[in-house]
């Protein structure tokens, strides 16, 4: 988790729904189903997209220079890392590719930032997905990690955990259904939270989101990662001055897409 993590949406172009207070940088963003998520949980299709991924990855790395960067620097250091015992220390649960995801993923790169601004318009077809969306390897591969981390026997069920954001007021009902509709970085420690941001704070119940922190850049964070397809219901929302505390419960999960590679929109995931 880097410092501009938790400040994804500050480089989002404003919603229909979010506004600007007069004589103030806070903006409003009103929280919502994120209808233009691409939401992908890969059920059914984990192996064909296996077999998909060296020829995916080769183009996606010549159409980003970034990317590629990133990628090798953060395969040197899972190297560097595993060379040092990691697999003893139980990081080996996940293969290389998911673990090198995940490192990229947490690093002070711009790679985030382009990831999830991604990851929450692309979702508006399955052609946008298909010839705009190239980060396809890496959205695979940290929703396997992901779902890999949690079902670890050691791993809890459900996690409460916080996520700060700066200059931005979300708004939400108690009652709501909402996602995130990224990765959302959120941490086990208020006061990392605090670090980022207190103009909203999210305190999450998550049973879909997973402890990374083994894998991450910064450790220490204690770093919970939240995947786009999981649902929150509103549980409280709490307004301290220009700062608002947002709860949310995990309510289940919701994808509009199932392997868009492989096929059209309209799987439609919905359950627990």
């Amino acid at each position: 988790m880097d410092l501009l993590s938790l400040l994804l949406l500050l480089s989002v172009p404003p919603a229909p729904s979010a506004r600007r207070e007069r004589g103030s940088d806070i903006r409003e963003i009103a929280l919502g189903m994120a209808p233009n998520s691409f939401d992908d949980q890969y059920q059914r299709c984990r192996l064909p997209m296996l077999r998909a991924l060296p020829a995916l990855n080769r183009s996606e790395f010549l159409l980003s220079r970034s990317y590629a960067e990133a990628w090798a620097k953060a395969a040197a250091l899972w190297d560097r890392r595993d060379g040092l015992g990691s697999k003893r220390d139980g990081l080996g649960l996940l293969p290389p590719e998911q673990a090198i995801a995940l490192v990229a993923y947490t690093m002070e790169e711009t790679l985030y930032l382009e990831f999830n601004r991604a990851v929450r318009t692309v979702g508006r077809s399955r052609r946008d997905y298909l010839h705009n969306f190239h980060f396809k390897v890496l959205h695979f591969l940290l929703t396997e990690a992901l779902r890999a981390l949690r079902g670890a026997q050691s791993h809890p069920r459900c996690l409460r955990v916080f996520r700060g954001v700066n200059r931005i007021r979300f708004s939400a009902r108690p009652g709501q259904i909402v996602r995130f509709g990224q990765f959302a970085s959120t941490s086990m420690l208020r006061n990392v939270s605090d670090f980022y941001g207190t103009t909203t704070t999210f305190e999450v119940h998550t049973c879909h989101g997973a402890h990374i922190s083994r894998y991450s850049t910064y450790p220490e964070e204690e770093e919970v990662l939240i995947p786009p397809y999981e649902t929150f219901k509103v549980t409280g929302v709490t307004r301290h001055g220009d700062e608002v505390l947002i709860q949310l419960h995990s309510h289940g999960v919701h994808s509009r897409y199932n392997c868009a590679w492989f096929r059209g929109d309209g799987m439609g995931l919905v359950g627990w």
